[in-house]
């Protein structure tokens, strides 16, 4: 008996309302949503003591970031996965229909947010680790919307929940791999930051927050990869190389987060031995004359 999921099963579709000739898809309200929740979430940590920038620099940071995220991931989905898009520029603005590359959205807020502190006075570094906290909020919505737009979906599997996609052609039962990177990316590592912001000292690290994003987002992409189709195009890349694009992407985001890591608990370390330091009372030498 087949156990399987036909994802024409579940109902789903990747327009969301339409009104007369506009479809409202569901990957635009992803963004959407994860900006806006996003947004939110950044609030409430600014609440907190020794935040690195006040409310009205968070409402002007969000039109930084949600430029950056864009711009850069669009331009990195076509630099590393669909370079025959330059010869149809119409095609590069056409963001409903899907396509935003991760490693170039991260680059890209990660320049916006430098540009950002950098108008502002503020210490660029602790702007990323607060940023980093809200990013998984992001990446659920929008792994979500993958999977209701059905795409990006995983290998071949027997799995009790593998589901048969219709854009496959071939008719097999696959790895729903954009669950397994919403859960991964999106719910763990949000619960992993915001337990270090909220329970640890982490955010007065700088570097601290931002580096453990990086190599947890890492460490996730580069396992869920395993499971996933790699996209038509860059499967030959795939078979030369040894590894999907999105892995090798990957590797200089796990090598930046260790590097964070650790040159945030070596400042911290030593910041914490000076203040010992200078705490410890002053011995003031016994007098040799006597009364």
């Amino acid at each position: 008996m087949d156990s399987h999921i036909a994802f024409a099963s579940l109902g789903l579709s990747p327009i969301a309302i339409s009104i007369g000739p506009l479809d409202i898809r569901w990957y635009s309200l992803a963004y959407i949503a994860g900006i806006i929740a996003g947004w939110w979430y950044l609030l409430r940590l600014l609440a907190q003591p020794a935040a690195p920038m006040n409310r009205a620099q968070a409402d002007d940071l969000v039109f930084y970031a949600t430029l950056g995220v864009i711009l850069g991931g669009r331009l990195g989905y076509v630099i590393f996965y669909g370079p025959e898009m330059i010869f149809d520029p119409l095609q590069i603005l056409k963001l409903w229909d899907g396509g935003m590359s991760f490693h170039g959205g991260a680059a890209g807020v990660s320049l916006a947010l430098i540009l950002f502190a950098r108008r502002h006075g503020l210490e660029w570094l602790r702007v990323h680790d607060y940023v980093a906290c809200t990013v998984p909020i992001g990446l659920f919505f929008g792994r979500l919307a993958n999977f209701v737009n059905g795409e990006l979906w995983g290998k071949p599997t027997d799995v009790p929940w593998a589901i048969v996609f219709p854009g496959s052609r071939d008719g097999l039962a696959r790895h729903p791999s954009q669950l397994y990177e919403a859960g991964l990316e999106g719910l763990v590592l949000f619960a992993v930051l915001a337990c270090l912001f909220w329970f640890t000292n982490a955010r007065r690290r700088p570097g601290m927050l931002v580096g453990v994003f990086l190599l947890g987002y890492g460490l996730a992409r580069f396992i869920v990869e395993f499971f996933r189709e790699p996209d038509a195009q860059l499967v030959g890349f795939t078979a030369r190389t040894g590894l999907h694009m999105g892995q090798w992407l990957t590797v200089p985001m796990i090598a930046a987060g260790i590097y964070l890591i650790v040159a945030a608990w070596r400042a911290g370390s030593r910041n914490q031995q000076g203040k010992s330091v200078k705490s410890e009372p002053a011995i003031m030498p016994k007098s040799s004359c006597s009364e």
